[in-house]
């Protein structure tokens, strides 16, 4: 159920009835040169349309854009950046919660807004409510570790095959090895911001554009990916999120934060 299609009696009468809802986040940002920059959106708003399938929780609008620091410098990225993130995030779910929400699961698709999650979910059981953070490519490593992937590589491609395979540029989906810049010889660049020295992986903080030029960091390859992969990874994915939606609506409060 979409809060944005029904209306405010409905809305109402669904707060007195139950207590949960989800909040779906992305972010707008470069996911190498083959993928859209809706990426970390399209995913999770597909996953919602599966979810909806078999579950009547309440759905908020998605939130689109995300903290995308490192990858800013890339055309058509949008970093709102963490303090932002937060004021936003927290305005929302604050709206949610004088409305009655104190089950709140949110469905996060982009790996830089987590510790902004966590910072609002701390927050907010103080207040009496639980937030659940749903990284659903987190989530589907554990279902099946053959889907273990990175930024822009084979799992997020699946990903957007199994939304709709007409969004990949196959004109840039090639066979050329990943190639990351390393600092030199010996600090070797193994991800967004880790060198590896003397087997031990080492932050050293850069902008993306510093790491890789099409900022797909992988280690998976995108042309791995298969629709096929892509449809029952995002399926698994429901149906996993609609199981865990009604084990947790049995958590009593009180006894789970005191």
């Amino acid at each position: 159920m979409r809060l944005e299609k029904i209306t405010w009696p409905k809305a109402e009468q669904y707060f007195k009835e139950s207590d949960m809802v989800l909040l779906p986040i992305g972010s707008t940002e470069c996911h190498g040169r083959h993928m859209p920059l809706g990426t970390d959106t399209l995913i999770p708003n597909r996953i919602l349309e599966l979810l909806e399938e078999k579950s009547n929780i309440l759905i908020a609008p998605t939130i689109p854009y995300g903290a995308c620091e490192s990858l800013s410098p890339f055309p058509g990225t949008i970093n709102i950046g963490t303090d932002v993130l937060y004021l936003f995030l927290t305005r929302v779910v604050e709206e949610l919660y004088k409305h009655g929400a104190r089950k709140i699961l949110i469905l996060n698709g982009h790996g830089g807004n987590i510790k902004t999650i966590e910072r609002v979910g701390l927050d907010f059981e103080k207040k009496g409510a639980l937030v659940v953070m749903l990284n659903w490519w987190l989530m589907a490593w554990d279902m099946n570790p053959a889907w273990k992937g990175g930024h822009g590589g084979g799992e997020e491609t699946a990903g957007i095959m199994g939304v709709d395979p007409s969004l990949i540029d196959y004109s840039e989906l090639t066979d050329e090895p990943l190639k990351l810049k390393d600092l030199n010889e010996n600090l070797i660049a193994t991800g967004f911001r880790t060198v590896k020295f003397k087997g031990v992986e080492v932050e050293v903080l850069r902008s993306t554009p510093n790491v890789t030029d099409n900022g797909w960091i992988g280690p998976d390859h995108p042309k791995t990916a298969t629709q096929e992969w892509g449809q029952e990874m995002l399926q698994t994915s429901a149906d996993y999120i609609a199981d865990f939606i009604e084990e947790f609506r049995k958590v009593d409060l009180k006894k789970a934060i005191g």
